[in-house]
This record gives C-alpha cells, structure tokens and sequence, in this order.
C-alpha cells in the first residue's frame, strides 16, 4: 500500500543513488529497502494516526515502528505527505502509551490478537505487555525528531504532554519497583527469557536512582532490574521533553520534572552503572540490580551500548565508550561471535552464533571513520542472503541460514547507514 506520492520518494532515492554510482548493490538494496518500509508496513487511519507494523509480525512495536520511520525525517523536511505520515505515527504511539504505558506492542484494532493468555493487566488492544522502557523513550526522540527536522510542533498537543505526564510518573515509580510496582509479567510453557520470576516480579533490585526494567528491547528478560543503556536513553529524552517544555510549551513545571527525574537517573548510572574491567579499564555494564550483581555483554538491539553516541548520551571519544566499545566488540562479549563470514554482536534472543544486521548497522554508524563505515556497509550487502534485504540473525558462518526475511527495523537501519555514509544525517 503507498502511502505518500512517490514523486518524492523517487528524488529522494535518485540523490542517494547518484551518490552512490559506483556500488550497483547498494543502490538497488537502498531502493528497495526504503520503498518496502513505507510502502508495505505502513498504513494511515481514519483519525489521521498512522499503524506500522514490523514486518512479518502484524502489531506495531512502539519501538520499531519510531526506528522504521527515522530516515523519512530527510524526506519529511521536503514533502508534507511525509511530514503529516510521521505527525501520524507519532500520534498513534502517544495515544498507545497512554492506553498502558506498560506495554510495549499493540493491534490495530480491538481485536485481542497476541499474547491474550499471559498474566498480567491486558486488553484487546495490547498484542503484548513486556515492560520496556525504551518503549517510552522512542516516542518522545521521534516527536522531537520532527520537531527539530521539520519546525511541525504540532504533535505537542494534549496527547503528548497527558503521555509525558504518564511516564514520567511510571519511570519514577519503578525507581523503587520492589517496594513501589503493581506490575507484574509471567507466560507459561516458554523459554525463562519469555517470562518473570517472582511470580512475574523479576530478579530483586534495591534503588539506585535509575528506573527499572522488565525486558530489553529483544523482549527478552533482564537479567538484572537496572537495564543501563535504556536508563541513558531515558536521560537523553527527558532532556528532549525538558527542551520541548521550556521552547515549545513553555511549561516550567514539566521541564523541572523532567530536569530532575534525568539527573537522578543519571547519577544512579554513574554511580552503579560503571566497573573497572581488568583488562578494559572502565567500561559501562550492560546490567545491574544495586546489589552488587553486574551483567557485562551488549545485545544486538537498541538501545544498546554500542549504540549510545548515536542515541546521544555521549560522544564517541568518550573514554569510557571507547573502552566498553573494545570490550563489546571482543569475544568477552558472551554474545559477539566469530566466523568465517562475519564477525559483529548478536542476541540470546537468536540462536547462538548468529550476528544481527541491527548490530552491524550500527557499528558503522559509530565508527570513526568513513572507510570503517564502507566496510561494515560491505559487510552487510555481502550476508543478505541474496535477499537484497536485511534479515534478524544470521550464522556467522553460514549467512544463508538466517531468521526474519522481512524485518523493517533492520532494513531502516541498513538505510540510515546508507545515508549516513552519503553525509545525509537527521538533525538531533
């Protein structure tokens, strides 16, 4: 189903090209890629909001669905059909939150599609209700984002700050979750990353000043409460929200909230968020429960720690990114993988061995430097699996055995490399 006129969608696709005249492979995988999300995953309502979903699976992650439509923010400055798409999307992700701020994937409709059976608070409206807490920040980066890339404030209406006024409260509250939380998350007849303990409270955790976290935005269960890199994502976007109040609302109040909830969070990650590595040097752990428990890896999705120059929580010379960027990309990484066709980060939530196109995107959104960047750009046009898209996972040795044919979040992230390495960046 297209969406928007393809007039501009096929300018857009002829600059990148023109770029691009000495790689055929790129140029035909980045059309492809960029018309397949727009065109296939989403889908305007009649209110006006818009419904993506992520490809293969029919519900519309709050996440994925604000990752799917990042690089049409280059194209949003230039045609309004776009810009009105995303106002749209942005729209239908507020209006989800505050359906539940707990839950992370919806329907289109009332249809009680999903996951109806696990224990928790569910509706017919929620495909699921793993709790996550990038599923709160992607909304707000994404309303900003077309704020600062197209002027459109429009969508800081009511919905917006009703929205924000909701997770800031819910991200207060699972500062303390053991003693503070009503929620609660158990499947039955799963694999235990599917699941909570506690009868569906999770592993304890004692407060730090970071927010708590269900699941990780694989949707697999933390290991430990305190999931770091989504706690820097949360202070990046309350630092939005604390701009938004103050240039757009200017609601002193909310940016006040916002201010301090972000400095909490902030001091809780630099006091517990941090251990020295012996062989690394300082670098920032993935998890922890403030307890004295530390998870030491990175996942394939984001938020990440590969990723946080990208998300904005620090620069890439930041010594202590530089030293966790050495150690996540090493085999003490549990889940970096090795072989004889590619080498990057993976996730327990695909089979061991198996890197994920999401990883090697964003590897090269972070590197240092151009020819790092056509590498690892290479490097995922060489393990499409002649598909000409991204996939989930795939054997590090055999990338012909992968999981997920249609996968947009991955296809976007191929894109925003793309364009990245054409100097064509969305404004943050």
């Amino acid at each position: 189903m297209t969406i928007i006129s393809t007039t501009a969608l096929d300018g857009w696709i002829a600059e990148v090209q023109e770029k691009l005249s000495q790689r055929t492979k790129t140029q035909a995988m980045f059309a492809t890629c960029i018309r397949n999300t727009i065109e296939t995953t989403m889908k305007r309502q009649s209110d006006g909001t818009a419904f993506v979903i992520t490809g293969d699976i029919p519900a519309m992650w709050l996440r994925d669905s604000a990752a799917q439509a990042r690089p049409y923010l280059l194209l949003a400055s230039r045609d309004p059909e776009v810009e009105k798409l995303l106002l749209g999307i942005v729209e239908r992700q507020l209006q989800f939150v505050l359906h539940d701020p707990y839950a992370n994937a919806f329907n289109e409709s009332p249809s009680g599609q999903g996951h109806q059976n696990d224990l928790t608070e569910m509706t017919p409206w929620i495909w699921e209700r793993k709790y996550e807490i990038d599923s709160l920040c992607y909304p707000i980066q994404l309303a900003y984002l077309v704020w600062k890339n197209t002027g459109q404030t429009s969508q800081f209406n009511n919905t917006f700050i009703a929205a924000a006024d909701a997770i800031i409260k819910l991200w207060i509250k699972e500062q303390n979750h053991e003693e503070q939380s009503s929620y609660r998350f158990e499947r039955s007849d799963c694999p235990p990353s599917d699941t909570l303990t506690r009868e569906g409270k999770g592993e304890p955790t004692a407060p730090t000043g970071m927010t708590w976290s269900a699941f990780r935005p694989s949707d697999d269960a933390c290991q430990y409460g305190y999931l770091v890199p989504s706690n820097m994502f949360a202070v990046v976007v309350l630092g939005y929200l604390a701009e938004i109040a103050s240039s757009v609302l200017g609601d002193a109040e909310l940016q006040a909230r916002a201010e301090a909830l972000a400095a909490e969070i902030d001091a809780g990650i630099q006091k517990h968020g941090i251990v020295e590595h012996r062989e690394y040097g300082k670098i920032f752990a993935y998890e922890t429960d403030g307890l004295g428990n530390y998870n030491l890896m990175d996942d394939a999705n984001v938020p990440s720690l590969l990723s946080l120059p990208y998300l904005g929580y620090c620069d890439e010379d930041d010594p202590i990114y530089v030293n966790t960027r050495r150690f996540i990309l090493s085999e003490g990484n549990p889940y970096f993988f090795k072989g004889s066709a590619a080498e990057g980060i993976g996730s327990p939530h695909t089979p061991h061995h198996y890197i994920w196109h999401i990883a090697l995107a964003m590897q090269g959104l972070t590197a240092p430097d151009q020819q790092e960047k056509l590498r690892l750009l290479d490097l995922l046009e060489q393990t499409d699996a002649g598909k000409g898209m991204m996939h989930e996972g795939f054997n590090a040795d055999r990338p012909e055995e992968f999981t997920r044919e249609w996968f947009s979040w991955a296809n976007m992230m191929y894109c925003e490399l793309v364009l990245d390495i054409c100097d064509m960046r969305v404004n943050k």
